[in-house]
């Protein structure tokens, strides 16, 4: 089951390592560290999942928790160091779909999100479609449009929009793409990522020699713009 999840996690390795997990899986995360932005992105992107921690800043997590409520039935598992029976039933009566308590176990933790999803699952009759900068990237179908124009990819260029797509602005190093498109490019080197870049602007760039959607970030990496072109 391939499933967007955002993950509301203020503590960055807290949210790395389940951002991680969530990837192994075959899930599309999204992190965001306050309660403003896990509203925003829940309420634009309509997630299938919500793992959600209570202490956020700006709105926390009981608070998020509400407005989702009032505003649709999106999953939520709440991921906390508060433990009393009190905050339990709480969260719960917000309408929480589970409830974990840190620290945790991770393989706890994929199968709390994997019981949560069984029993939420939407009808399959769409996709969890990603989008950013014009892209529109279908996981489940493996299809990628530009502008509604259909865009033929490889594997390992599907893999590096699919990660790409997913967390829009966000600026991945080479390796971090490589570690995407291992298993699709059995022999992709950090070198190989580059090409792989080179050709999907020919493919989604209006002009490739001046990108204006896959953007390169000196010394670091590449970013896909989640602006339109």
């Amino acid at each position: 089951m391939c499933a967007h999840i955002l993950v509301a996690e203020d503590d960055e390795m807290q949210a790395e390592l389940i951002r991680r997990l969530l990837l192994q899986e075959g899930h599309t995360p999204v992190v965001v560290h306050d309660g403003r932005a896990a509203i925003d992105e829940a309420t634009s992107r309509r997630p299938d999942l919500v793992v959600l921690d209570l202490m956020l800043p700006k709105v926390d997590g009981l608070g998020v928790c509400r407005v989702l409520r009032q505003n649709g039935d999106i999953p939520v598992l709440m991921l906390t160091a508060r433990s009393t029976e009190d905050d339990v039933l709480l969260g719960l009566g917000l309408g929480a779909d589970d409830y974990m308590t840190k620290p945790y176990s991770p393989r706890e933790l994929l199968a709390r999100i994997r019981t949560v999803l069984r029993r939420t699952q939407r009808p399959t009759d769409h996709s969890p479609l990603l989008r950013a900068g014009g892209l529109t990237v279908d996981p489940v179908r493996h299809e990628v449009t530009c502008d509604g124009v259909p865009v033929p990819c490889t594997p390992g260029e599907f893999a590096i929009l699919h990660a790409m797509t997913a967390e829009p602005d966000r600026v991945f190093s080479r390796r971090q793409l490589l570690q995407h498109t291992r298993g699709h490019d059995r022999a992709s080197t950090e070198r190989a990522i580059d090409v792989h870049i080179m050709n999907l602007r020919k493919k989604i760039e209006p002009d490739p020699r001046v990108p204006a959607r896959l953007l390169t970030v000196f010394s670091v990496g590449y970013k896909l713009t989640g602006q339109p072109s």
